[in-house]
């Protein structure tokens, strides 16, 4: 039997934008989409590893970012698979409200005054709709480990927890210089935004404690666990200082 395989898709240079394809017995499963436009270089990364569309049995978002959504649409309609995604960004989804930012530093306040963030996807309705504190086992799909709602980056946020001690976590946390691999990609930093940065630490001490040892990031990556707990204990001492209660009130 061959072990399960995670396979990171680089969408923009220096793993400044991440894709995973989880690889298991029986099929494989997209975590996040990319930026519109994504889906040619998901193909030839399918390609490489002997893979077609029609492998992908379900797509994981795992929040409703433009460069993590951007090609879900047009992912589902070349795969036929199933989009997982959670309530609380259901209406960023379909584009009933534009996206909300809370920027984390100086980093965030530049990018958001760049078109990137903003840049349009087409609308869509998950297919798998997650609710609240809803878990989802993904040995239906052929990998062991499940899809668990982790509040914090943004309201609908969502990571998988493997049962081989990995967990992809989008962008609960990111690494590296200007996010990416340009320089320190094992150190840990905040995304350029963040919604509740006390519930981000509290989920990323949560993951560690239940026994992920490596974390698949959205942007850098991956980081082993000490250092995920240590960038968590900083954001918890930081948001307790500050007197933070998360939602800094969203930019539009």
């Amino acid at each position: 039997m061959s072990p399960l395989q995670i396979i990171r898709i680089p969408i923009l240079p220096f793993g400044i934008v991440n894709a995973h394809l989880i690889r298991g017995e029986a099929g494989c499963i997209l975590v996040d989409a990319g930026i519109p436009g994504s889906e040619r270089k998901i193909g030839r990364a399918l390609a490489r590893h002997g893979l077609t569309f029609g492998d992908i049995r379900l797509i994981v978002i795992t929040h409703a970012h433009t460069d993590h959504a951007g090609s879900a649409a047009r992912l589902r309609q070349l795969s036929g698979a199933p989009i997982l995604a959670h309530s609380g960004d259901a209406d960023f989804y379909s584009r009933r409200r534009p996206m909300s930012y809370c920027p984390t530093g100086p980093v965030g306040r530049l990018f958001f005054r760049t078109p990137l963030p903003h840049q349009p996807y087409e609308g869509f309705v998950p297919d798998m709709m997650m609710h609240d504190s809803e878990q989802v086992n993904l040995s239906a799909f052929g990998v062991a480990g499940t899809v668990r709602h982790t509040a914090g980056h943004t309201a609908g946020s969502i990571s998988v927890e493997l049962a081989s001690r990995d967990a992809l976590v989008g962008d609960l946390v990111a690494s590296g210089i200007l996010i990416g691999g340009l320089a320190r990609i094992g150190h840990a930093i905040r995304p350029p935004f963040e919604d509740d940065p006390a519930k981000v630490a509290f989920e990323l001490e949560r993951l560690v404690q239940n026994g992920a040892e490596r974390f698949y990031l959205g942007h850098g990556g991956p980081l082993g666990a000490s250092e995920v707990l240590r960038h968590a204990n900083a954001l918890a001492a930081l948001t307790s200082a500050q007197g933070a209660e998360g939602d800094c009130g969203h930019a539009h």
